[in-house]
C-alpha cells in the first residue's frame, strides 16, 4: 500500500470555505456559519485528483475547526453527513437543521 502524500487543508474564512489545492485542483468544503452553528453545504474534490482521500482530509479539517470552536454542525451537505456517520468521534458536534 502506497502512503500518500498529505494533503494541507486550509480555512478561507472570506469564501466561508475550507479549501485545499492537489496537483493544481481546488477542492472545498462550503459552509454558513449562523452564531454557534456551521452549516456544511457543498464539499467538492474535481475529478482528476479524486479516489485520494481528499475529501476525507477537508471533512476531518472542518470539523476539528468546528470541535474546536465549539459549533453545532448541521451537515446538510452529503459527503460530509456520511463522513460523520462513518466517524463516530464527530456524531456529537451535529445537531438536526432546523
Amino acid at each position: 500500500m502506497d502512503e500518500r502524500t498529505a494533503v494541507t487543508v486550509v480555512h478561507n474564512e472570506g469564501a466561508s470555505r475550507f479549501e485545499t489545492i492537489v496537483d493544481g485542483h481546488l477542492g472545498f468544503a462550503d459552509y454558513v456559519r449562523q452564531g454557534n452553528t456551521i452549516t456544511f453545504t457543498h464539499t467538492e474534490v474535481p475529478d482528476a485528483v479524486q479516489g485520494q482521500g481528499i475529501g476525507n482530509d477537508l471533512a476531518r479539517a472542518a470539523l476539528d475547526y468546528a470541535r474546536a470552536e465549539n459549533l453545532a454542525v448541521v451537515p446538510r451537505c452529503t459527503f460530509i453527513a456520511a463522513y460523520v456517520r462513518e466517524h463516530r468521534e464527530y456524531q456529537s458536534l451535529v445537531r438536526p437543521a432546523g
